[in-house]
C-alpha cells in the first residue's frame, strides 16, 4: 500500500454506536417522528409521471427535497426521492399510495443522513487535500454519507486485514470475497455490499438497510476513490522532488 493510505482503526462503544431505526424497513411501522427518507421509485419514463409520483407525496405530507434519476432506459427510469417525512408512518402504506401512480412501484424505502443541500462528496475531496496523510480514514468515514449507507471499512488487499473501520463498521469483518479486480456490488447475507479497488487496498461500502447498489451509485464510488488516490499519489509523489530541491546547493 502506498505511503499515506495506512491508518489506525476506530471502532465505537456499545453505548455509541447507532441503532437502525427498523430491523424490517418496509414491513414494520417506524416510530420516529420527522425524519429523512429515501425512496427508491421505478416508474414509467413519460410526461407527468413524475408529477404524479410527487403529488402522491403531497397527499401523504411529505415534502420531496431532492430528486436524483439513477437510470433511464427501455421506457421506465429509475429515481432516488430524498423526502421529508413529519411524523409517523407505515412503509407498506406508502408504497401503496405511491402504487397508485400507474406503473409506479416502490423498490425500497430506508433512512438517509444525506441532507439535500450538502455536499458530503465535496467535503471528502477538501478534506484529503488538505490532509493526504489521512486519505483512507477521510474516505472510510465519509463515504456511508456519500451515498446513504451505514458503515465502510478498507481492508488490505493482500492480507485481508481491515485497516481502518467508519464508527458504524462491526468489529469483525470477514473480507473474503471483498477484494475483487474490478468495482463490484453484491449481496451477501442480506447485506449490501460495494467493493472498490484503490492503492493496495479495498473500499467496502455496506447497506444494512435499503437496496442493492445501483450501478450508478457503484460508478459514484469508484471515481471519488480514484480521485482520492490521485491526490494521494501527486502528494507522495512530490515530496522527493521538493526533498531534493532543497538539499541542491
Amino acid at each position: 500500500m502506498q505511503k499515506g493510505l495506512l491508518s489506525t482503526r476506530a471502532r465505537p462503544t456499545a453505548a455509541t454506536a447507532a441503532k437502525p431505526v427498523s430491523e424490517t424497513v418496509g414491513v414494520a411501522l417506524l416510530e420516529v417522528v420527522g425524519m429523512l427518507l429515501r425512496l427508491r421509485v421505478s416508474l414509467p419514463d413519460r410526461p407527468g409521471v413524475l408529477g404524479q409520483v410527487a403529488r402522491a407525496f403531497g397527499v401523504m405530507g411529505a415534502d420531496i427535497l431532492q430528486v436524483t434519476v439513477l437510470e433511464r432506459q427501455a421506457g421506465r427510469a429509475v429515481d432516488d426521492f430524498t423526502v421529508f417525512w413529519p411524523g409517523l408512518f407505515e412503509p407498506g402504506e406508502l408504497r401503496d399510495r405511491i402504487c397508485v401512480v400507474p406503473g409506479a412501484r416502490v423498490e425500497s424505502v430506508w433512512p438517509t443522513r444525506e441532507a439535500p443541500g450538502t455536499s458530503p462528496d465535496y467535503d471528502l475531496l477538501g478534506h484529503v487535500a488538505a490532509e493526504p496523510e489521512r486519505a483512507v480514514v477521510t474516505l472510510v468515514d465519509a463515504m456511508p454519507d456519500v451515498v446513504s449507507a451505514e458503515w465502510a471499512v478498507a481492508v488490505d488487499s493482500g492480507s485481508g486485514m481491515v485497516l481502518h473501520g467508519s464508527w458504524q463498521a462491526p468489529e469483525d469483518v470477514s473480507a473474503a470475497d471483498l477484494t475483487p479486480l474490478r468495482a463490484s456490488a453484491l449481496t451477501r447475507d442480506g447485506l449490501h455490499l460495494a467493493c472498490v479497488p484503490m492503492d493496495g487496498a479495498h473500499l467496502v461500502v455496506a447497506r444494512e438497510q435499503g437496496p442493492p447498489f445501483h450501478q450508478a451509485e457503484l460508478d459514484k464510488i469508484s471515481r471519488l476513490t480514484g480521485i482520492v488516490c490521485a491526490l494521494v499519489r501527486s502528494t507522495t509523489d512530490r515530496e522527493p522532488r521538493e526533498t531534493q530541491r532543497s538539499n541542491t546547493p
